[in-house]
């Protein structure tokens, strides 16, 4: 093969190579380190795939929010919920935000999601991490990151345990 030829070919094999790397699964950027009774757990927001949702989640947070309150709802192999300053799942941070889906933001074990009520677009400050897949939410709960260290932490959270600071750390 001849050096044109070789360019050629590397360039085809560059150009697929940033195709892939931009298709496929949730863009992760922000990091959250959110200190729990039980122990860190370390959390990636999805930026690129749920803007809205993680930008929420990330100014609760680093306004001390969350610092203090329960985790006020666990089901086994399901989910563990907090981030409701009421403390019984009906509270919020006094506004809401849209519902933000997308085929790439699934409900795998370990993400984080928003909780709501019946309407879809009612989601204020209360999270839940998955214990398990929950694919029958897909598409009506809006993930928005995944816990990239401290899942043995989530899996050891129960009802009443305490999220001590949650703060944005890059």
């Amino acid at each position: 093969m001849n050096n044109t030829k070789r360019w050629m070919v590397s360039c085809m094999i560059i150009t697929a190579l940033f195709i892939l790397s931009s298709c496929g699964g949730p863009k992760l950027m922000t990091n959250v380190t959110m200190e729990t009774s039980k122990g860190t757990v370390q959390i990636a927001l999805y930026d690129k795939d749920a803007p809205r949702t993680a930008a929420n989640f990330a100014a609760l947070a680093n306004k001390g929010f969350y610092d203090g309150l329960t985790f006020h709802r666990y089901e086994p192999g399901f989910v563990i919920q907090g981030g409701d300053p009421k403390g019984d799942g009906t509270g919020g941070s006094g506004t809401t935000i849209p519902l933000e889906t997308s085929p790439k933001l699934l409900h795998e074990k370990g993400v984080i999601a928003m909780a709501r009520s019946n309407d879809p677009d009612s989601a204020s400050s209360q999270f839940y991490f998955t214990l398990a897949p929950a694919p029958f939410l897909d598409g009506k709960y809006a993930v928005f990151g995944k816990v990239t260290s401290g899942m043995d932490v989530v899996e050891k959270l129960r009802k009443g345990d305490k999220i001590i600071s949650a703060r944005v750390v890059g």
